[in-house]
């Protein structure tokens, strides 16, 4: 459950079909070439844009950051192989359950948005995009935190059993002949 210490990334969740990735496969995909300089958050903030249509314009779900690799886009959107952008290196974020906001925070005057820092205290309590903003003070604690996170290479770890594989088995499943 999100908590006012958490650090967010507000990020645009560009159609109704990747939130569906996000809910069904639990990953978001950012291009490496546009991403935000950390993407070492606690949970990210997804904004709905017009393609939404009347559930656009504002954040109706915050989701628990699990860990996040590099992919190609090929490699994410396997239907997508002729995509003029399909070698691209992008960040592959592995997600949580995807949580509903009780109240949607609405853009009101912002109508374009990209990525933006906040904390779980800021959007908490936050009604629209603007409440959102990090001001004076805190906003330099949020950028300490952030720099924290960015040199903490060894942040996400993968909780992944140990398996003692014999070799030849190995050998066999990964094809590997002499």
């Amino acid at each position: 459950m999100l908590s006012p210490t958490d650090l967010i990334l507000v990020c645009l969740i560009p159609s109704p079909r990747d939130m569906e990735i996000a809910r069904l496969l639990g990953w978001y995909r950012i291009p490496l070439r546009t991403a935000p300089k950390v993407v070492s958050v606690d949970y990210l903030a997804f904004y709905q844009p017009s393609a939404f249509g009347a559930r656009g314009g504002q954040i109706e779900f915050v989701v628990p950051v699990r860990g996040h690799e590099l992919a190609s886009r090929a490699e994410l959107l396997r239907d997508e192989a002729d995509h003029p952008r399909a070698h691209e290196e992008y960040y592959k974020i592995q997600l949580g359950a995807l949580e509903k906001l009780p109240n949607p925070i609405l853009a009101k005057k912002w109508k374009r948005l990209t990525f933006l820092y906040t904390t779980g205290e800021y959007l908490l309590q936050a009604k629209t995009l603007n409440d959102l903003v990090v001001q004076n003070d805190e906003r330099k604690l949020l950028w300490k935190s952030l720099r924290e996170r960015a040199e903490n290479s060894s942040l996400y770890k993968v909780d992944l059993p140990e398996i003692d594989l014999d070799p030849m088995l190995l050998t066999a499943l990964l094809g590997i002949r002499e």
